[in-house]
């Protein structure tokens, strides 16, 4: 099944073309100075006090920095793609609803800072003229949940199981939704959709899978897309079934607590930039996201469920398009590394993609809800 342009929702603003992208920042590596009129204007903006550097953490959606005064760490600084929110209202928007999940304990989040004019977002100018959108929220101790996969630190209590964080991640999914459901959004409120031509197809806002492959395996991913895509199509779009959504609830945006002031261990959420609207259960495939191929994966959505539903009930069709939309996910991922950074993601991963969603297309073909029968 084709997705065309004609099937754009008219709930989200057009997705900008890969080309809209963070070439500025294409030297620099992890652990590398900003340039100085981002470190400048960022200062200025937040008004950071003593002697302050912003070294890259990562570049996906965001190049994003980690922000030391006089060497402490203080902040988190996300650069967003340009093109990839529609300016302020989509910050502050980003930035209610974390406030909002914060006040009301739904989950541990990080604060999001104030610059000097009282807003959450600032507007930087680069060299060459290009505008570049800012949000930065106070720094967490921990570590990046995807980071601890295998690691045999002690201090962690060993290799690091992702299978034992599913319950915990699925039940957080929950407690979101429960609350989307309960919240008013203040006036202004205005978040992108993740609809299917938000997802696949010519307008996809991250990329096309079809650029990433040719063939024979182009002809297995189509068969698997309009498989999933009919079921997608039926699936409901009442207040019940849609609303806004993280987006991207994976081990790369959890951060684990090393103490100072939370419980050992505590999972912390992040990264809301992808946050939008669409079916509840997309939150399902993209716990999932780069992972669907590998042995464990059954196990992580099992897990994922059971965390879900010790929370919110679910119907055995919102299970049914939950694995749908994991085949949907992951022809999006495709996608999106054809318009990436390969150190986006950990080695291992990123050299999977392909012969990895290959072998999801296989196994969705003949049991579309393998991951959890």
């Amino acid at each position: 099944m084709p997705v065309t342009a004609a099937a754009q929702s008219a709930s989200g603003p057009q997705p900008p073309t890969p080309s809209a992208s963070l070439a500025a920042f294409d030297a620099l590596g992890p652990g590398d100075q900003a340039p100085g009129w981002l470190r400048d204007g960022v200062t200025a903006s937040w008004a950071f006090d003593g002697a302050v550097a912003m070294r890259l953490i990562t570049v996906s959606e965001n190049a994003t920095f980690l922000v030391t005064a006089d060497a402490a760490p203080v902040a988190v600084v996300r650069v967003a793609r340009p093109g990839y929110l529609a300016g302020a209202d989509a910050f502050e928007s980003e930035v209610a609803w974390v406030a909002a999940l914060a006040a009301d304990g739904v989950c541990q989040v990080p604060a999001a800072l104030r610059t000097g004019d009282g807003t959450f977002c600032a507007a930087l100018t680069s060299d060459d003229g290009t505008e570049w959108w800012c949000v930065a929220y106070g720094y967490v101790q921990g570590r990046i949940l995807e980071d601890i996969f295998g690691d045999a630190d002690a201090s962690m209590g060993g290799a690091v199981d992702p299978t034992s964080y599913y319950r915990e991640i699925g039940a957080i999914n929950a407690r979101l939704h429960e609350h989307v459901l309960g919240w008013t959004p203040p006036a202004g409120f205005a978040r992108h959709s993740w609809d299917v031509p938000d997802m696949l197809g010519p307008t996809a806002r991250w990329g096309r899978w079809e650029d990433a492959v040719d063939g024979a395996e182009r002809d297995l991913l189509e068969e698997a897309q309009a498989a999933a895509l009919a079921v997608v199509g039926q699936a409901p779009r009442d207040a019940a079934a849609w609303g806004l959504v993280h987006a991207d609830l994976r081990p790369s945006n959890i951060m684990i607590s090393a103490g100072s002031g939370q419980a050992e261990g505590e999972l912390t959420v992040i990264d809301f930039d992808d946050c939008g609207h669409t079916w509840f259960q997309y939150d399902f495939a993209s716990a999932l996201s780069f992972l669907e191929h590998t042995p464990q994966a059954p196990t992580m959505a099992l897990e994922w469920l059971a965390g879900y539903t010790s929370v919110r009930p679910l119907v055995r069709d919102a299970v049914e398009l939950g694995c749908a939309l994991s085949m949907v996910r992951r022809l999006q991922m495709l996608g999106w590394t054809t318009t990436h950074r390969a150190d986006a993601l950990p080695p291992d991963l990123w050299s999977a993609q392909v012969p990895g969603t290959l072998a999801v297309a296989e196994s969705y073909l003949r049991n579309p809800t393998w991951l959890l029968d």
